[in-house]
């Protein structure tokens, strides 16, 4: 991992602390010489609360070239990358907070249509413009959000924030004139987000300044375990998690743990005869379900129903399943998608991944890895957990190439949101 020396609030640059909240991803811009690499970024916007209010989506340009980039280029390749992104697989129908191009704010083509609403975030230069005013008027005579990044108190943005929904500050810039920034929209009636909100003491500093949201993987956070006793229901989940994570999967046994718990029943006959599966006749057994649904569709299912039907549970299980899918496709395993399934479980449940090992019952491959980040899959683990903080190095660290490990977990956010939309049409 690296290091960096902590800012006022406890925030490494180079190292945060661990989360388990989706965060980031590379694809890269085929360019002649150099090359040129756009990293899109996704991080949650949560309430005091930490449930999701939305999501913020950039794009970042990294080139081996030496100097600086025309701004024309930065703007075509982010918005190359706009094009391609699909932002209903990223944002769900949550709010997508789209860091903006210079295009985007003054051009009259079309922008991204996510589900939920659009916010453009304005970056701090385009206040300096004289027509800055006239395009945010325009933009938001046309039903687009806005938000002032890194907003500090001024004249520039200042001027701007009765055209906004929101701004921005960044945690990692000295206390007091964050304080200011925030107590001069608050002022102005504007609300506040707060980046970089990785610490415990940076939500203290929020909630003491009344700011209204937060950007940042807090609510997935791994939380400190906890013991507590599991509910009998809980229990055949976690059983059933076993034995799709054996050697050999047993679907007799499979097939007894899910016909023992009748809502697991509901839900797996429900599942399978969904239009997803395109079947042309009902399926009615659970033991033709099970085969039918195979071990990864079976072990989400699993962790669905550990959890009720409410948006903040979705989303925890869209994080959950795409650590899983990323763990599995970087390491061709099934083992790796219960490593990564587990290790998400584990956090969110507030459990000590020993004794969920001692539960499920799991092969000492398996265990090595949630236990130390050792063995064959523990490779994949801590470089899931931290390309999930935007670590390159730590990523690097691995031995596992950064490229590989960004495109697996972009696939995945957009796979594993497919499957929590259609295991939340299972909800009462």
């Amino acid at each position: 991992m690296t290091t960096a020396t902590p800012d006022l609030f406890g925030v490494r640059g180079g190292s945060a602390p661990r989360s388990s909240g989706p965060r980031s991803s590379i694809s890269i811009v085929p360019t002649p010489g150099p090359r040129t690499e756009a990293t899109v970024h996704r991080q949650p916007v949560v309430r005091a609360d930490r449930t999701v209010f939305g999501y913020a989506i950039s794009v970042l340009v990294r080139s081996s070239a030496p100097g600086p980039r025309c701004e024309d280029d930065l703007d075509r390749i982010m918005r190359s990358e706009y094009d391609k992104l699909n932002l209903g697989a990223l944002a769900g129908t949550a709010i997508a907070f789209v860091r903006a191009t210079t295009a985007m704010l003054v051009s009259d083509r079309p922008l991204p249509a996510p589900p939920g609403s659009l916010i453009l975030e304005v970056p701090p230069f385009f206040a300096e413009q004289p027509d800055a005013a006239q395009h945010l008027v325009r933009l938001r005579a046309a039903g687009v959000g806005l938000a002032l990044r890194d907003f500090r108190s001024g004249p520039s943005q200042g001027d701007l924030l009765p055209l906004v929904d929101f701004v921005k500050v960044n945690l990692g810039s000295q206390a007091s004139a964050v304080a200011e920034s925030i107590a001069h929209a608050h002022s102005r009636g504007t609300a506040v987000i707060a980046e970089r909100v990785d610490t415990e003491a940076a939500v203290r500093f929020c909630a003491a300044h009344g700011v209204e949201l937060l950007q940042g993987p807090l609510f997935l956070r791994d939380a400190s375990p906890t013991e507590r006793r599991l509910s009998v229901g809980e229990l055949q989940c976690v059983e059933l998690m076993r034995l799709l994570a054996a050697d050999g999967v047993s679907y007799q046994e499979i097939t007894r743990v899910i016909e023992s718990e009748p809502e697991l029943t509901v839900r797996v006959l429900h599942l399978v005869n969904t239009s997803a599966f395109a079947l042309r006749a009902r399926v009615d057994s659970v033991r033709q379900a099970v085969v039918l649904l195979g071990p990864a569709q079976l072990s989400a299912l699993a962790a669905a129903s550990l959890y009720d039907s409410s948006d903040q549970a979705r989303s925890g299980l869209w994080f959950m399943l795409t650590r899983a899918l990323t763990c599995r496709t970087l390491a061709r395993s099934d083992a790796a998608y219960t490593v990564g399934l587990l290790s998400a479980v584990a956090a969110r449940l507030q459990i000590a991944p020993g004794d969920l090992i001692a539960r499920t019952g799991v092969s000492a491959d398996v265990a090595s890895a949630l236990l130390a980040l050792s063995g064959p899959y523990g490779q994949v683990l801590a470089a899931v957990l931290a390309h999930e903080e935007n670590d390159v190095a730590a990523v690097e660290a691995t031995g596992l190439a950064q490229l590989d490990v960004a495109r697996a977990y972009l696939a995945a956010v957009a796979e594993a949101f497919g499957t929590v939309s259609s295991l939340s049409r299972l909800a009462p």
